[in-house]
């Protein structure tokens, strides 16, 4: 004999409420689970899979090329007194070394025979000069430091001095110097930014190289000399080229993290920010840097201020509501977004249409 349950009318839609609330959090459930394994695929390509964004050998850190010469520097520093790339090289194309070589002075050394050394050893006649044959190779001169003497004489009245009187002085005019009191030429001064800053060279690797020849020039010098060089003069320069940057119609932005070693008031692990401003293709290239302490949107704004055009962007949003501005996206950016949303599909999945 079968047993049977009777079941209410209340307790049927009880159950089927269950049911429904039970499904309900499978679904939510599912969809956490997928996208926790799509977060997971995600980090661990990125932890040990190939990027398809590369970062080259040239890009520095900037903490290692902005925080040397503020970390060196002493103003009371007493001055002296007197891993390997494979690439493919590319065929040279015909006349590619004649136009690298055309505007390079010429130094000519001509090797010629002696009347003597002319005599034909057949006839004993004088051979005459039927052609050349032309070797050429590129000197290098290195660069030479030259201690310059302003001598700046002074006069005065003898007649005046001899009777006794208030004596009239005079001096020959003399450029003033770009550090007062410093041995540093506007040359020199030029060198070591260069050096620096262009070509890569630390402060520490200049002191050697001029110890090599013979200057006792510390890396705490040089460094004196770039902080007073670039607030002295460079931020003229700056000043200038930034209103230049602001005149253009397209403008590309970004910023990234910075470490500062010695800040007042703030420890070395602090986060500040390094934001790049260059210009389009619409005029002579035009690249500036401006240090703040955070990432709000008020830096953007006050450096861009008076700028009418068009800024290529990320997708910060520090950058929008910029008056007068029309941002313009990036597709470096954008790519990446579908990159890592296929990356989190799984492998089966990556390759449906």
């Amino acid at each position: 004999m079968m047993n049977t349950t009777t079941v209410t009318a209340n307790q049927l839609e009880s159950l089927q409420a269950r049911c429904e609330a039970q499904e309900q959090e499978i679904a939510e459930l599912k969809k956490q689970v997928k996208l926790l394994l799509e977060e997971l695929r995600l980090a661990r390509h990125r932890q040990f899979g190939r990027s398809s964004e590369r970062t080259t050998d040239d890009q520095v850190r900037l903490d290692l090329v902005f925080n040397e010469a503020e970390a060196e520097a002493q103003p009371e520093a007493e001055e002296p007194t007197v891993e390997t790339v494979t690439y493919q090289r590319r065929k040279k194309q015909p006349g590619q070394r004649d136009a690298m070589l055309a505007d390079l002075p010429v130094e000519r050394i001509e090797y010629r025979l002696s009347e003597e050394e002319r005599i034909c050893s057949c006839c004993n006649a004088v051979m005459d000069e039927v052609g050349v044959e032309v070797r050429r190779e590129l000197k290098h001169i290195p660069a030479q430091t030259v201690l310059v003497e302003h001598v700046q004489y002074k006069y005065a009245c003898r007649p005046c001095d001899k009777h006794g009187t208030e004596t009239p002085m005079a001096k020959a005019q003399m450029p003033r110097p770009p550090i007062p009191g410093s041995l540093a030429s506007a040359s020199m001064l030029a060198h070591v930014i260069d050096k620096k800053y262009v070509d890569g060279m630390p402060l520490y690797r200049q002191e050697q190289q001029f110890a090599r020849k013979g200057l006792a020039l510390s890396r705490q010098t040089l460094a004196n000399w770039v902080v007073l060089g670039a607030t002295r003069w460079l931020s003229l320069v700056y000043d200038r080229l930034h209103e230049e940057l602001l005149s253009r119609k397209y403008l590309h932005a970004d910023e990234t993290t910075l470490q500062v070693l010695h800040e007042p008031g703030r420890a070395a692990e602090s986060d500040s920010y390094m934001w790049l401003y260059r210009s389009g293709r619409d005029g002579p290239p035009i690249v500036l840097f401006d240090y703040q302490e955070t990432r709000s949107r008020e830096h953007p704004r006050r450096f861009l201020e008076g700028f009418k055009g068009y800024l290529h962007v990320d997708g910060y949003s520090g950058y929008h509501d910029i008056e007068g501005v029309t941002l313009v996206g990036c597709w470096a950016h954008a790519r990446r977004k579908f990159d890592e949303a296929l990356t989190a599909l799984p492998t089966a999945e990556r390759k449906k249409p």
